[in-house]
C-alpha cells in the first residue's frame, strides 16, 4: 500500500559511513573502511523499499545510520521533513518513537535476563508513557497483535523458538506506533516455513498500522514478495533502484542480472542460466579505482574503461541505474 504524498517519509542524500582502520603504536587512523559510500534513496509513506546485496555490501550499516545507531560520516538524513543527521541524543529521542528497527538475530537483540513483559514495557518507561496498569494492558495487546498468547509475558526469550522470538522483536518495534520500521534481515535466521509466516504477519501489520518498511535482505525472492520498490546495493553504493516488477522483468545492471540468475527455480523442468562473476568482492578499505563492479563484470571492458567513474542515472521513469561500460550492455544507449 503506497500513499502517493509528494513529500517522502524518509530521504537519504549522498550518505557516507566510513570507519577508521587504526594501527601503529598510537592506534591512529591509517585508512578508512568505506562501508556506505554515497547512497541516496527515498521511502514513501506506506511503502516497502527492499534493500538487497551480498554480505558486506553495507546494507545493515546503512540501516543503522538511518535509525542513528551510527552517526554518519557525511550526507543527510531527512525523516518526516526534519534533518536528523546530526541530532544529539536529547533531540532525537522523540524522533525514535516514529523510527524503529527489527534486528536480524532475535536471540541476541532480546535481553535474556528480562521477561517478555519487561522487554515490551521498556519503550513505554523510557518515553514516559502510561502508568503501570496501562503498560500491562498494552503488553497484552502487543502479544495478541503478533499472535502470541498472554502467558508469554512472564516467560523469558530462551523459552521461545526463533520465529516466536522474532514476533516479540516485531511487537517491541510496534510498541510506540512508529511510522517507519527498518527491518535488518528479519527472516534470514529463520526456517523457510517460518519465514513465510513472519513475512505475512509484517504485511498484515503494514495494512493495519499504515507502516512503511525499509526491508534489508540478501534474498531477492523474499524481497520481491514484500517490496514495492527494490534497491540493489554493491560495495557501499546503490547500483540499481526501481519498482519490484521492473527490477525482475527489466534488470539493466549486470550485478542485478547476476543476483536474479542465482534465485533457485522451483520448477525442475526449467533451467535458469547462471551468470558467474569473476573474482571476489573488493575490499571496502581499498576499493578499486573507477567503477567498483567493472572488475568483476561479465561485460568485457578495457583497463582504461574500468577506471572511468560511473554515473547514477534515471534511465526511465523511476528506474535508476549506475551506468558504466562495465555495468550495462549497450552502454551508448544510456548516454
Amino acid at each position: 500500500m503506497i500513499n502517493n504524498e509528494k513529500e517522502p517519509l524518509l530521504k537519504v542524500e549522498n550518505l557516507r559511513m566510513h570507519f577508521p582502520v587504526k594501527g601503529g603504536v598510537l592506534m591512529r587512523a591509517k585508512n578508512w573502511c568505506r562501508a556506505v559510500d554515497g547512497v541516496s534513496l527515498e521511502v514513501k509513506r506506506g511503502e516497502t523499499l527492499g534493500l538487497v546485496g551480498e554480505s558486506g555490501c553495507g546494507k545493515s550499516t546503512l540501516g543503522k545510520c538511518i535509525v542513528r545507531l551510527y552517526k554518519p560520516t557525511d550526507g543527510r538524513i531527512d525523516f518526516c521533513g526534519k534533518d536528523i543527521t546530526h541530532m544529539g541524543r536529547k533531540a532525537i529521542k522523540p524522533i525514535r518513537r516514529d523510527l524503529q528497527m527489527i534486528f536480524q538475530d532475535p536471540a541476541e537483540s532480546l535481553n535474556a535476563r528480562h521477561s517478555i513483559r519487561n522487554i515490551l514495557e521498556e519503550p513505554f518507561i523510557i518515553h514516559g508513557l502510561y502508568d503501570s496498569r496501562e503498560r500491562k494492558k498494552k503488553v497484552m495487546e502487543l502479544l495478541d497483535i503478533v499472535g502470541l498468547p498472554a502467558s508469554s509475558a512472564d516467560r523469558f526469550p530462551f523459552e521461545f523458538s526463533g520465529g516466536q522470538r522474532q514476533r516479540i522483536g516485531i511487537a517491541r518495534s510496534l510498541s510506540l506506533n512508529p511510522k517507519l520500521i527498518v527491518c535488518d534481515e528479519p527472516v534470514s535466521a529463520l526456517d523457510v516455513s517460518v519465514q513465510s509466516q513472519i513475512l505475512n504477519l509484517m504485511l498484515d501489520l503494514q495494512k493495519q498500522f499504515e507502516l512503511s518498511y525499509l526491508f534489508i535482505a540478501h534474498d531477492l525472492a523474499v524481497v520481491r514478495h514484500i517490496s514495492d520498490r527494490i534497491a540493489i546495493m554493491y560495495l557501499g553504493r546503490v547500483v540499481e533502484l526501481a519498482d519490484a516488477d521492473e527490477i525482475f522483468n527489466n534488470p539493466i545492471h549486470a550485478y542485478t542480472k547476476a543476483l536474479i540468475s542465482a534465485i533457485p527455480e522451483p520448477d525442475p523442468h526449467q533451467k535458469r542460466q547462471r551468470i558467474l562473476l569473476q573474482g571476489d568482492v573488493p575490499s571496502p578499505i581499498n576499493p578499486p579505482e573507477g567503477c567498483h563492479f567493472a572488475y568483476r563484470s561479465p561485460i568485457e571492458t578495457t583497463d582504461e574503461q574500468k577506471r572511468q567513474p560511473s554515473e547514477f542515472k534515471e534511465v526511465s521513469p523511476g528506474h535508476w541505474v549506475e551506468v558504466h561500460p562495465g555495468t550495462v550492455e549497450h552502454y551508448s544507449n544510456y548516454l
